[in-house]
């Protein structure tokens, strides 16, 4: 059983420093024996070209983080503002996710996937580092899945934001 992290005036202020940093939004999306697992992500970056990988962390290894952990690869779907609804819901334990009408397909090797998304990103894991009580998850990126660009979300101050729609791309 891991320790509930104790505040330290440090990491208040740390917390307190990154809610006014804006950072891109994500949905993480896997399939368990139970069946589709997905989370909110808004620690994504990219870390290497060669081997394509990117970064994430979860915050505890229980419920969905702790499913997507254990899977064998995962879904991270970079998603922009017509999915913040869909970005609360998949932000919050016990909301519903995976509906018909939320838009999602299955990809042909079984993972949860949002078509709708601008791009979505099939990985595996290469590397999982414990830190705290987060999970930090290094992934090769195995496969690109292009789809519809829109207004890009990012989460700052605990909230989604909009950004004006790039007509150049």
């Amino acid at each position: 059983m891991t320790a509930t992290p104790v505040p330290t005036p440090i990491g208040e202020a740390l917390k307190a420093a990154f809610r006014t940093h804006p950072a891109g939004v994500a949905i993480i999306t896997a399939s368990t024996p139970e069946g589709p697992v997905g989370l909110t992500a808004s620690s994504v970056a990219s870390v290497a070209v060669d081997p394509a990988a990117i970064v994430f962390s979860v915050t505890r290894a229980t419920g969905s983080a702790g499913a997507i952990l254990g899977a064998d690869t995962f879904v991270v779907h970079l998603i922009d503002d017509e999915h913040s609804d869909l970005a609360q819901s998949f932000a919050v334990s016990g909301s519903e996710r995976f509906t018909p009408e939320q838009g999602w397909a299955t990809l042909p090797t079984g993972e949860p996937h949002l078509p709708e998304a601008r791009v979505a990103l099939r990985c595996r894991p290469i590397q999982t580092v414990a830190v705290g009580s987060s999970t930090v998850v290094i992934a090769e990126v195995i496969e690109v899945l292009p789809g519809v660009s829109g207004r890009p979300l990012v989460y700052i101050d605990r909230r989604f934001h909009a950004l004006p729609h790039d007509n150049n791309h």
